[in-house]
């Protein structure tokens, strides 16, 4: 492998992040720390943007996004290291909205954009099966909505409003990081410059 994988993520990025959090006093409801979560999740989109983007400027083989998507996944989805249970529990839910970025990147890459319906039917489709307990049925199907936002579809999230809090309500979190991802990939600091 090509030096690249510094060049979108790495996993001392990833480390600062967490260095953050753990010296950070995380409220979930307090602005702030949502903010920071979201931008933590952000930046992961974006570095996952920038692979796929790769990929369709020919600037990547399809085996190297490939390869550039695992590296990251790896970094990001092993399990965190913090002694403060709640912290623990947020970074999950982080891990949790990437799945569905990182599994939309994977459908694209290998197959391109899902072709059998919008991505709000998707999106619909992915709430029946939550709601039925299908739970990998209901990934596959945000995958397939996430894997249209690579070809400039967005997604309308006010389908979260009538959701139970759930996997599918994180999950969709990961697509709305992805679509500001595609639309802005500016990155964001890991250090804040207060």
């Amino acid at each position: 492998m090509s030096d690249t994988e510094e060049e979108f993520y790495s996993a001392e990025r990833w480390q600062n992040w967490l260095d953050r959090l753990r010296d950070e006093e995380l409220d979930p409801e307090d602005e702030d720390s949502a903010r920071l979560l979201y931008n933590l999740q952000d930046d992961v989109a974006i570095a996952v943007a920038k692979i796929v983007s790769a990929h369709q400027d020919d600037e990547l083989t399809q085996d190297e996004a490939m390869d550039e998507l695992e590296s990251i996944r790896e970094v990001v989805l092993a399990e965190p290291d913090f002694d403060d249970e709640d912290k623990r529990m947020l970074v999950e839910g982080v891990q949790t909205s990437l799945v569905a970025v990182f599994y939309s990147a994977d459908v694209y890459v290998s197959n391109g954009p899902a072709e059998d319906a919008s991505v709000q039917e998707y999106v619909e489709a992915a709430a029946a099966a939550e709601q039925d307990e299908e739970f990998d049925r209901a990934l596959d199907l945000t995958a397939g909505a996430g894997s249209r936002l690579f070809e400039g579809e967005e997604v309308d999230l006010s389908i979260t409003e009538e959701l139970e809090y759930g996997p599918l309500t994180d999950w969709l979190s990961g697509l709305d990081s992805l679509q500001s991802a595609l639309a802005d990939p500016e990155v964001i600091e890991d250090e804040e410059s207060a």
